[in-house]
């Protein structure tokens, strides 16, 4: 069996680099300063897009990201941009990063963003399907040896910055990023060929939706993220308080 590198806490997955950033950067960042190992993996390099020169740049912008924001790992795996798709091939290469690291919680994608890359839709569900897989036994040859992992918790994060918030009932919460909006923001700034002047709205967007899920939980700032599953509570006090 190959020897394995130290453990995640966390991992978020997006489909290009500047996903996870913009989605939920800012809970990342808090969690690295509270001292989780933090990982993120990018499903394809994102490239090309209009102002890239090419890959090379993007991987240069997505690591600088990821040290703004304290990430501990970065992985970025060799699926194609603009035309990945959910398939078998696509969820044994993401399980094989979850197997790797271990992580106990994955963030995902939480749903399609319209006029936006279909990419996004195709990576929440191999985000699933991966999740799944990760904690399959008696499948040791399509996984290189690598020990089963059973993820503890998914969670999603919305990416649209167009969309009203989720309804009620979607058991949603917010995280409190309140000291670290100004890291999230930079880590988006890093990736200055997707985000030139032109396009500088983007960071208001970004900080207008943070400073209005903040407020809707008491916070300066905060960001959305959504649990598939019943959150159950051990002390009321606690976690309410």
């Amino acid at each position: 069996m190959q020897e394995l590198p130290e453990p995640l806490d966390v991992i978020a997955v997006g489909a290009h680099p500047d996903d996870v950033e913009i989605g939920c950067g800012g809970t990342l960042a808090m969690l690295a300063r509270q001292g989780y190992r933090v990982g993120i993996v990018d499903l394809t390099d994102g490239e090309p897009t209009p102002l890239s020169p090419g890959p090379e740049v993007r991987l240069a912008e997505a690591q600088k990201a990821a040290e703004i924001l304290g990430v501990a790992v970065r992985e970025i795996l060799d699926l194609p941009n603009r035309r990945l798709f959910d398939c078998y091939e696509a969820r044994v290469a993401l399980a094989k990063v979850f197997r790797r690291y271990r992580p106990k919680i994955v963030l995902g994608i939480a749903d399609k963003t319209p006029l936006a890359s279909p990419d996004h839709w195709q990576a929440v569900q191999i985000t699933d399907a991966a999740v799944f897989y990760s904690r399959l036994t008696k499948w040791d040859g399509e996984f290189d040896g690598l020990p089963v992992h059973t993820v503890s918790r998914q969670l999603w994060y919305p990416l649209g910055l167009r969309r009203m918030p989720y309804p009620e009932g979607s058991r949603h919460f917010v995280t409190d990023i309140s000291d670290v909006l100004d890291i999230k923001l930079n880590a988006i700034k890093a990736y200055e060929t997707q985000f030139p002047e032109s396009k500088a709205h983007v960071y208001q967007m970004v900080e207008s939706q943070a400073r209005f899920f903040g407020a809707a939980a008491d916070y300066s700032a905060g960001e959305m993220l959504i649990s598939p599953m019943v959150l159950g509570v051990r002390d009321l006090m606690k976690s309410l308080l």
